[in-house]
């Protein structure tokens, strides 16, 4: 089991501020920009406050919550003023700790839907690979293009109470955030142009270039023929601005499944002009819902022989199918050792200490101390699926353990840890909230880090919880050029 000295240890200090040091001046590459703030004062930080906010409405950048409701209520965008903002030196070791992982969970993709062999040393317990709601055994010696699963992923970095980072959890199927990430860029830059002067940023807004790169690599037919689609579930998805944005920004088709078709395991586009065939599908919908002859037979959300078309090789899946194991909240444990298994290498970032369910003595332990811990769904996101011990109900807490004791695969848990704090402008005054950090990674020809990502901040006070679906907001994320 888990040691969890330290843990209690890290709870009762006080998290680590972005922003600040411990005498509450600024760091030093924050000390242009609070010198600024200071000289122009609030009033106008309330002005363009209101600006961004208009802008965001008027481009039309929003997302859905859905609630006990069946139909979603569509929001703008919520954006912070005050960008994050992370030194070069900083982010050269992040990027190479998000490198790492990415080329070792896509290892790992490869070995279980192959030889196994990571199953058959012992470093990964069978039952957690073949009970994962993501492990696809329909997909078992399909080789995708390159051999590439983990086309694109989000990886949910925190920093703990001594700033350093910890990998929160991997994002492999569908990652979404991307395009708020460049949205907020846009309008930070058309708000606050004061702000970039004094700094030297690296820029997101390439990101929809980098991805069609990435794209026309895999294509079966070379990347100069490659025709692209992506393939969105339809207007009511939460995430459908986004998918709209990169089909837009990359120039290419956004389609539905009932707006393709595939004959002889080829999958072509419904065109005024008749079928034209595609060579890349870059999906936004869950395997469940992909391919009904292969996975869920009812769903009207996908193409009907997708996956023979991508097991014959005449095209490339992005996501790959099956790549959701390799996030699995439990298989997330065993990365470190995924990592030294296929690599030869300690891992550049650690994980969370994490809780198996399915483990007895670490379940025991949870269910007498749920109200100090994190308990997670292993296949959710978002933030449903998940009690926060600390704000939590006995009812709610009673609730969990039955869901536990039920089904203990499905669950693990986490101490709860003290986000990092960040300076955000909210209702006319400057506020200390908590967030985390998204950066995406695209794997092409090579591995990209795109430098920023998604910063999300928890909005109420005292939250620990960053998701938009659950009231969370952003920031613009900076990384300092050299």
């Amino acid at each position: 089991m888990l040691q969890t000295s330290s843990n209690s240890a890290a709870q009762s200090a006080m998290p680590y501020h972005e922003f600040y040091r411990d005498n509450f001046e600024p760091r030093n590459h924050y000390r242009p920009m609070w010198e600024h703030i200071r000289r122009t004062g609030q009033n106008e930080l309330a002005e363009k406050a209101h600006e961004a906010h208009l802008a965001m409405h008027t481009d039309g950048v929003t997302f859905t919550v859905y609630g006990d409701h069946e139909e979603g209520i569509e929001r703008v965008w919520p954006f912070d003023l005050i960008p994050r903002v992370i030194p070069a030196s900083e982010w050269s070791q992040l990027e190479a700790g998000l490198k790492q992982r990415v080329r070792a969970l896509n290892m790992f993709l490869k070995d279980i839907y192959h030889g196994q062999r990571v199953i058959k040393d012992g470093v990964v317990p069978a039952e957690l690979v073949y009970e994962g709601k993501d492990f696809r055994r329909e997909i078992r010696d399909i080789d995708p293009p390159h051999d590439i699963y983990t086309h694109i992923s989000g990886v949910d970095l925190i920093r703990n109470v001594d700033g350093r980072y910890l990998v929160l959890e991997d994002n492999l199927r569908t990652p979404s955030g991307v395009s708020y990430m460049i949205e907020n860029r846009i309008v930070e830059r058309r708000i606050l142009p004061e702000f970039f002067a004094q700094y030297r940023v690296r820029r997101v807004e390439h990101y929809p270039a980098l991805l069609l790169q990435a794209l026309r690599h895999l294509s079966p037919r070379g990347k100069d023929q490659a025709e692209i689609v992506v393939l969105t579930p339809g207007i009511y998805n939460s995430a459908y601005f986004e998918h709209t944005f990169l089909a837009k920004e990359m120039g290419v088709e956004l389609a539905e499944g009932r707006d393709m078709v595939t004959k002889n395991n080829v999958v072509y586009l419904k065109t005024t002009h008749g079928l034209r065939r595609v060579d890349v599908i870059y999906r936004r919908i869950d395997d469940d819902f992909l391919d009904p002859l292969c996975f869920r037979s009812e769903s009207v959300l996908g193409v009907a022989g997708i996956i023979n078309a991508w097991r014959a090789g005449n095209v490339a899946i992005v996501n790959a199918p099956g790549a959701g194991i390799a996030d699995d909240k439990a298989v997330y444990a065993y990365v470190p050792d995924i990592i030294r298994y296929y690599l030869g290498e300690n891992s550049i970032l650690q994980n969370v200490p994490t809780y198996q369910m399915s483990n007895a003595e670490d379940r025991a332990f949870v269910l007498d101390n749920m109200e100090k811990m994190v308990v997670k769904a292993v296949a959710e996101s978002g933030g449903y699926g998940m009690l926060m011990g600390p704000s939590s109900s006995p009812s709610q807490r009673a609730e969990f353990a039955r869901h536990i004791t039920r089904d203990p695969r499905n669950y693990i848990a986490q101490p709860v840890i003290p986000l990092s704090r960040h300076v955000c402008y909210l209702d006319g005054e400057l506020e200390s909230r908590h967030l985390d950090l998204r950066p995406f990674i695209i794997y092409g020809e090579d591995i990209e880090v795109v430098p920023g990502g998604l910063t999300r901040v928890a909005l109420t006070k005292g939250s620990l919880v960053v998701n938009s679906s659950q009231g969370g907001g952003s920031k613009d994320t900076w990384v300092l050029a050299e």
